[in-house]
């Protein structure tokens, strides 16, 4: 009795396991449409950010604790950048006088030095990771703040006008 009993159990498993592999296949394919649909991504970032990374990255309990700490350190490191960004683009979408060369140059080293805060933000925080997570979930992290990048310079550039 035992015997059948083990046996059929085998055979259920075995017939649940193709089911659950493809599941898992689906599912993975389902997020890697997620975050491929540029509309849908933007939307779930303004929602929770924070949620969007976590769906995507499936963190262990150990990878979490030392993950959450670093990319707070970066969002914050992004907040103060994209502070800047607004204010020196709604100097030049409100400015109210005729744009000179002088203005125009300024406009232009902040806008570089915001790029370049950006980007030393960027190494860092690869930096740690890659000491703190498996490589692979550090350059899905990497892609996904790529994408959101993405989202927020295509609507910078299709609101902020051209230096007249």
């Amino acid at each position: 009795m035992k015997r059948i009993a083990m046996i059929a159990l085998v055979g259920v498993a075995s017939l649940a396991a193709p089911l659950a592999i493809a599941q898992t296949a689906a599912n993975a394919a389902q997020a890697a449409a997620d975050v491929t649909d540029m509309p849908k991504l933007r939307e779930e970032a303004k929602v929770d950010k924070r949620a969007l990374v976590a769906d995507t990255l499936h963190l262990t309990d150990a990878e979490a604790k030392r993950f959450w700490p670093i990319y707070d350190t970066y969002q914050r490191s992004l907040d103060e950048t994209n502070r800047r960004r607004v204010l020196a683009l709604e100097g030049l979408m409100f400015r109210e006088q005729k744009m000179t060369n002088l203005a125009a140059k300024r406009l232009v080293a902040e806008l570089m030095a915001i790029d370049d805060a950006e980007a030393k933000a960027r190494r860092t925080l690869r930096n740690r990771l890659m000491r703190s997570l498996p490589p692979i979930k550090v350059a899905r992290y990497l892609q996904l703040e790529d994408k959101l990048q993405a989202i927020r310079d295509y609507d910078i550039a299709s609101t902020v006008p051209l230096v007249h």
